[in-house]
């Protein structure tokens, strides 16, 4: 059901929501380019869980538009076996089994009966449930469940895959693994993953789209949005050699900026400024390109609505 990396795979203009006196969406937009895994991240409140609804066709917007895979807003028909979805909250039926489950949904997707065995014990896999295909929902963990959900996005192989919280529950070597599995998806599969794991998504995601108070604040690839792309830190362990400048006056810490637009000279000038600081006796500890996803979250954002 995926198609080569082309284009948008999500367009939202001027996107408003209003529930009772609050404004939980206030003329949204951003878009998603077709194959990318795009992070939507915003303060609790923000509106992210409410943009995720609204996409998914479980709320209506009040105004604006969206536009997914080029085929307007989700239509039950028209999006057919084409997205996947994991709500933030999402329940599953307990006397059932993972295999059940996602055999029914995977006929909902429209995978022939012929391949959705396989369909759903791939998917199963890939998440780390196939040794409990066959287990009562009930007697597994939180964490399983949380992995059985994430499969109900995937199975099918949609085109476009909603993820709110998706490592939620997780212990680091599961929320590792579903990582790697997201990242195989990259360039077949478009990903809007919601998470308040800012250090996750940044090494997950290679968009970012940042939201406050129901705007967006923030857009671009990662390595634009963390700096990544045109900014060094290097750190210093003491003695400071004489004549070292340090960003801000804290000791230890020196910043290069490029001045030139081309990201490609960022690795020459940073050698360059390495060799030139190791040649006064200074001792390296650390060099990091651009600064923390937090960081620039924090600096765009003013908190909870």
């Amino acid at each position: 059901m995926n198609g080569p990396a082309s284009g948008t795979a999500l367009s939202i203009v001027g996107l408003m929501k209003r529930f009772g006196r609050h404004q939980a969406l206030d003329a949204l937009a951003f878009s998603v380019p077709e194959g990318s895994i795009c992070g939507l991240i915003g303060p609790n409140g923000a509106g992210k869980t409410t943009t995720m609804s609204i996409i998914a066709g479980y709320l209506q917007a009040d105004g604006g538009t969206v536009d997914l895979l080029g085929m307007g807003p989700f239509d039950p028909v028209r999006h057919a076996g084409r997205v996947g979805i994991l709500p933030q909250d999402a329940e599953l039926p307990l006397a059932s089994t993972p295999r059940q489950l996602l055999t029914v949904w995977g006929r909902l997707q429209g995978i022939p009966g012929a391949r959705i065995g396989d369909a759903v014990d791939s998917v199963l896999a890939s998440v780390l449930l196939g040794d409990r295909a066959d287990a009562r929902i009930s007697t597994l963990s939180h964490g399983m469940r949380r992995r059985v959900t994430v499969a109900s996005a995937l199975v099918g192989d949609p085109a476009f895959v909603l993820l709110d919280e998706p490592t939620s529950g997780l212990d680091p070597a599961q929320a590792r693994h579903l990582r790697e599995s997201l990242a195989s998806l990259r360039g077949r599969t478009t990903v809007l993953v919601s998470s308040h794991n800012l250090a996750e998504l940044e090494s997950l995601c290679d968009r970012v789209v940042v939201i406050d108070h129901g705007r967006c604040v923030r857009e671009g690839e990662m390595a634009a949005v963390t700096g990544a792309d045109r900014e060094v830190t290097i750190t210093l362990a003491p003695p400071f050699p004489v004549g070292v400048a340090f960003v801000d006056g804290r000791p230890g810490t020196v910043l290069l900026r490029l001045v030139a637009d081309d990201p490609r000279s960022l690795p020459e000038a940073t050698s360059a400024r390495l060799a030139e600081l190791l040649a006064v006796g200074a001792r390296v500890v650390e060099v990091r390109q651009g600064s923390s996803l937090e960081a620039r979250v924090l600096a765009d954002t003013s908190g909870p609505g």
